[in-house]
């Protein structure tokens, strides 16, 4: 297994007891029947409009899965917070392809991959929104969230809709209150705006040799590669966030990799506060961790 695939497989590996789940699909795309399981507390009662989050896996475009036990073990965890947790499939457009999402893969195709997964996690977070009652989510506070491919997906679908989407009125009742990325980049930063900017958490490496830690080609591809593609990563995303005074927790990891793109199940409790203080309380809170790998 080469050194990439191991840390696409890290983003998708750790193993944790299931719990019970409802499952809906929400959209039929080709022969891509795309599902997404909802967690409820348990204590959960008939009158409730709870917050959301929504999830979108990583692996690279070519693997994981909404229902693997990573995933599972955090969209369980929110609901101990008072949260509905969502966890979606969404094509894998990149599946059993020769080149990967590397420097082989064209940069066109690439744009239309994350134009596709954006569309994917828009579509999801429309059919919640048209299906709140039943659910009980308030449409208000959804947060965003998502790992490696995943969380350049949801970059792409808070931040860039207006670049992907050509029928946006599909998505005019679809809006976020705050954002989870973890390993994640965007297309063009430029994109935030202060009507835009949302309390976001984000975590990333400085070293990570796929995602741009700040503004660079997409997994470091050379000019006369196919697949150059300059992405604006998490540090290029806060500072865009300093200038605009948006809410966010940033965890910079010196030296770090892409195994940033790991759930940080020992940060829950603080990144569930932060958006507690942010979303729910309209603090203005930016905080920086830095760490220097050993």
């Amino acid at each position: 297994m080469t050194h990439k695939l191991l840390m696409i497989f890290f983003c998708i590996s750790s193993y944790v007891v299931s719990q019970n789940k409802t499952t809906y699909t929400y959209a039929i795309k080709g022969s891509d029947t795309l599902k997404l399981d909802v967690y409820s507390p348990k204590e959960i009662k008939a009158n409730d409009s709870l917050p959301v989050l929504l999830w979108m896996h990583g692996g690279g475009f070519a693997g994981g899965t909404r229902d693997h036990p990573q995933e599972q073990k955090l969209v369980e965890y929110v609901t101990t917070k008072g949260y509905i947790g969502i966890s979606i499939s969404y094509r894998l457009l990149l599946k059993n392809s020769k080149t990967g999402s590397g420097c082989d893969c064209p940069k066109a195709f690439k744009l239309e991959i994350f134009k596709q997964a954006a569309i994917d996690y828009l579509d999801a977070t429309k059919f919640i929104i048209d299906n709140k009652s039943m659910l009980q989510i308030n449409p208000e506070k959804i947060i965003a969230g998502g790992s490696s491919a995943g969380a350049e997906s949801i970059l792409n679908a808070v931040y860039m809709k207006a670049y992907f989407v050509d029928d946006l009125k599909r998505f005019k009742d679809v809006k976020y209150a705050g954002v989870i990325s973890l390993a994640g980049a965007l297309v063009n930063a430029e994109y935030i705006s202060k009507s835009n900017a949302l309390p976001t958490v984000l975590f990333h490496g400085t070293d990570d040799p796929l995602v741009p830690f700040a503004s660079a080609p997409h997994h470091y591809c050379s000019a006369e590669k196919p697949g150059y593609l300059l992405l604006d990563g998490s540090e290029t995303i806060v500072k865009k966030f300093d200038d605009l005074g948006t809410p966010y927790y940033f965890n910079k990891v010196i030296g770090g990799k892409h195994e940033l793109c790991a759930i940080p199940f020992d940060q829950l409790d603080t990144i569930m506060q932060f958006f507690e203080k942010t979303v729910f309380n309209s603090e203005i809170i930016q905080t920086k961790k830095i760490i220097t790998k050993n």
